[in-house]
């Protein structure tokens, strides 16, 4: 835990205290922290097992099994592209690796400059747009690959700005 400030453990704990008379609190203070912070790191995850009884292997467990929580931080803007079967079978790897070969990124890395993250995600509900891209929430309906150094260079024009 030496890499949390004594503020943000205050912060962590409020979050804690935020959910103490729910039954499980663990999805909601988790979200709140993931929200606050943008990753939850294993010290923070110490931090909410000390505070609210759960094993750390247990918290952990969360965190890694949804898509949503991150160990590590996201770049400023986080591209998640579908693999769902739609998106899939209509070229969405061919999206994803067109991706990763501009930001120089695999799945799951961010760049060096902390502006892109790369997520490969399972169906995102978009299967009548497929193959379907996001970014920070915006959807990018029946993304091709021809299309994808356009968006990366609107997001990295975005900061020249």
């Amino acid at each position: 835990m030496a890499h949390i400030s004594e503020a943000g453990v205050k912060k962590i704990n409020e979050i804690c205290d935020r959910y103490v008379n729910e039954k499980t609190p663990l999805m909601m203070i988790l979200s709140d922290i993931q929200n606050e912070y943008g990753y939850i790191p294993l010290d923070v995850q110490q931090i909410v097992s000390q505070k609210t009884g759960i094993s750390v292997a247990d918290i952990y467990g969360v965190v890694t099994f949804y898509s949503f929580f991150s160990l590590e931080p996201k770049g400023k803007y986080v591209i998640g592209c579908c693999l769902g079967t739609a998106c899939y079978v209509k070229g969405a790897q061919q999206i994803i690796d067109k991706f990763s070969e501009i930001l120089n990124i695999k799945p799951g890395q961010t760049t060096a400059d902390g502006m892109f993250t790369l997520d490969a995600l399972r169906c995102i509900g978009a299967c009548g747009i497929a193959p379907a891209v996001t970014i920070n929430g915006k959807v990018y309906p029946k993304m091709t690959v021809d299309a994808v150094s356009g968006v990366v260079e609107e997001y990295r024009a975005k900061e020249a700005n």
